[in-house]
């Protein structure tokens, strides 16, 4: 650990206390200052959600250019708490434009865009989400989850008036505490076997001579943490709350914490697993790695299985993108499963390979997602009969979700392709054939669904075609920019971000 020094330790810190100043922005603007300045006025607070996007997306934008790692500053920081690498920031960065970019398209949703509380709220989610990228410490690890998933509970409850807001936020809340509670076990017994907190330094006590005959409780907190952790990414059987949250919470509530909660716990995840229990980490004579690789194959299969299968039957346009979410979990986990079955070199290649998937996921959700926000606003309507005819009235939309649809189900030239390719690429590196092949004939059932959203805008015939739908210019630009960068990651974006991934995950692996 880097002995401390104030300034040196400012970076690793940067993107959040810019979240922290964005959030005091946000409450001055909306509240007031005292005896200063009485707040924007309710017809002037969509305003914030320009205030919000401009300052996360900036902060997001000078992390990189200011602030990025190197080698020399690469480390633990905080008394240990925090650790600074490029994967750190990778995942940072896609946070904090998921967070832009859901303030820009929750801006003319009713009930939420002219709401500064929402934005503020959000801030604060996605300052919890950027803490867990870089947690190495179990205190900070808890703290920072529940710093994201709190005001998510807030969030998805958020229209108080709405019956379905209201039994979502709800269902989160009581399905987040038990889990919650279960993790928090598993992470005390860690405590309790090594004593210490800091990551790195469990797994040096799991791995001496004093731990070298107990394998049995290791493997019953490391089941504990997983189920914790099983929840946050929506794997099955952790999914319940998955489906009926995301029905029922605010629709820009939902594409939020459908990429920004997944992409924090999937980088705290890999962390977890890499650091607590490398392939050095040998008790009673088994590598304990090996068992969580396992578990974590087994959970990428049932998801994905359970996902796509369930997803055919969805009526419910959000419905249906919640186990789509389900099943992309299970595709990440892939990577996840393929990264200690491999050499060093090709396990850092695994790691890239979820780092990629998360970050071409963020936006291509967030795409769909921006398409649903306008169509429901207009028509009152989340079901996919009544897309129908889309293509008619108003060809724009139908092409962006048409985009975000084949990328979700791996079509090329589109984002999906190569994300998909790469995890699957991992799983056949690591000799998991099998499982790679389990991965493929899920996307296919899977391309099924998406096509059928398709067909529906596109061939089948709508009441209302001669009813254009009306687009404001906001929702023009972040649709087309957003759009544009979903095509760019399948193309000629692949190689620069996959290297950037990689960079990642090579300093988290230390090779």
């Amino acid at each position: 650990m880097n002995e401390f020094n104030f300034l040196q330790s400012l970076p690793a810190i940067a993107p959040e206390i810019g979240l922290v100043i964005t959030a005091i922005v946000l409450l001055a603007l909306d509240s007031g200052v005292p005896f200063v300045y009485a707040g924007l006025p309710e017809s002037r607070r969509k305003g914030l959600a320009l205030v919000t996007a401009a300052s996360l997306i900036m902060t997001a934008l000078v992390s990189v250019a200011v602030w990025s790692p190197t080698p020399e500053t690469t480390g633990l920081y905080w008394g240990g708490m925090i650790r600074y690498d490029v994967l750190a920031l990778v995942f940072k960065v896609m946070i904090l434009f998921a967070g832009g970019i859901t303030a820009l398209i929750a801006v003319d949703s009713e009930g939420v865009g002219n709401k500064g509380e929402f934005y503020l709220i959000m801030v604060v989610s996605t300052l919890g989400a950027c803490l867990i990228s870089g947690a190495a410490d179990l205190i900070m690890l808890f703290v920072a989850l529940e710093t994201t998933t709190i005001p998510l509970y807030v969030l998805a409850g958020f229209k108080r008036n709405d019956n379905r807001s209201s039994e979502s936020g709800m269902k989160y809340f009581l399905f987040g505490s038990f889990a919650s509670a279960i993790l928090l076990y598993g992470l005390s017994l860690l405590y309790g076997f090594s004593g210490q907190t800091n990551l790195y330094a469990i797994a040096e006590y799991l791995s001496s001579g004093a731990f070298s005959a107990n394998a049995f409780p290791v493997l019953a907190a490391l089941v504990l943490i997983l189920v914790g952790f099983g929840f946050k990414i929506s794997a099955v059987p952790f999914h319940f709350w998955t489906p009926d949250v995301y029905e029922g919470a605010p629709t820009p509530v939902t594409a939020f914490l459908s990429v920004a909660s997944k992409a924090g716990s999937f980088a705290l995840l890999m962390r977890f697993l890499l650091a607590v229990f490398p392939a050095s980490v040998v008790i009673n004579g088994q590598e304990i790695q090996n068992f969580w690789a396992t578990l974590v194959a087994a959970l990428a299969v049932v998801s994905m299985t359970f996902g796509n299968v369930v997803a055919l039957a969805q009526r419910n346009v959000k419905r249906l993108l919640a186990y789509s979410s389900i099943a992309q979990a299970g595709y990440t986990l892939i990577g996840l499963a393929a990264v200690q079955a491999t050499a060093t070199s090709t396990g850092a290649e695994a790691v890239a390979a979820i780092t990629y998937y998360m970050f071409m996921y963020t936006f291509t959700n967030l795409l769909a997602f921006a398409v649903i926000i306008v169509f429901s606003e207009a028509t009152g309507t989340e079901q996919i009969s009544d897309l129908a005819g889309l293509s008619r009235r108003s060809p724009w939309m139908a092409l962006v979700l048409t985009i975000a649809l084949l990328s979700l189900a791996g079509v090329p030239p589109a984002a999906g392709f190569f994300g998909k390719f790469f995890l699957f690429n991992a799983a056949v590196q690591a000799n998991l054939v099998w499982l790679a092949i389990v991965g493929v004939l899920n996307s296919i059932v899977a391309l099924f669904y998406y096509l059928v959203i398709i067909k529906v805008m596109y061939v089948d015939k709508g009441k209302d075609e001669d009813k254009p739908i009306p687009i404001s210019r906001a929702y023009l630009y972040v649709m087309g920019v957003v759009s544009v960068i979903v095509v760019l990651l399948g193309t000629i974006g692949v190689q620069p971000i996959f290297d950037w991934a990689l960079q990642g995950a090579r300093a988290l692996l230390n090779v």
